[in-house]
């Protein structure tokens, strides 16, 4: 039991990185600072918006108009961190399973 927790636990960390390449990656393209017809950073793009936009699409479904200012993975990552964090104080000892 112990390595599930571990696993979803680690799935989430890597999730949350790859939002937050994503957020980075998509204010360098905004600002010019990365050519954009480079192949490994279209690779890069690519990959990040395919990782992240299912799930950060759903949430700015739900999200109000703020112009261009666009918070969806800004509430991604909170519930990413809180989603760990029940697993870890709520769920994980529930099953007995203690300090993963």
């Amino acid at each position: 039991m112990l390595a599930i927790f571990w696993l979803i636990d680690a799935a989430l960390g890597i999730y949350w990185f790859f939002v937050i390449a994503s957020v980075i990656l998509s204010w360098l393209v905004a600002f010019n600072v990365i050519n954009t017809y480079q192949p490994f950073v279209q690779t890069a793009t690519r990959f990040l918006y395919n990782v992240t936009e299912p799930v950060v699409g759903k949430i700015r479904r739900f999200m109000p108009d703020l112009g261009g200012v666009d918070l969806s993975p800004l509430v991604l990552l909170l519930l990413i961190h809180f989603t760990r964090i029940l697993l870890r104080t709520s769920i994980a000892p529930v099953f007995g399973v203690y300090g993963y």
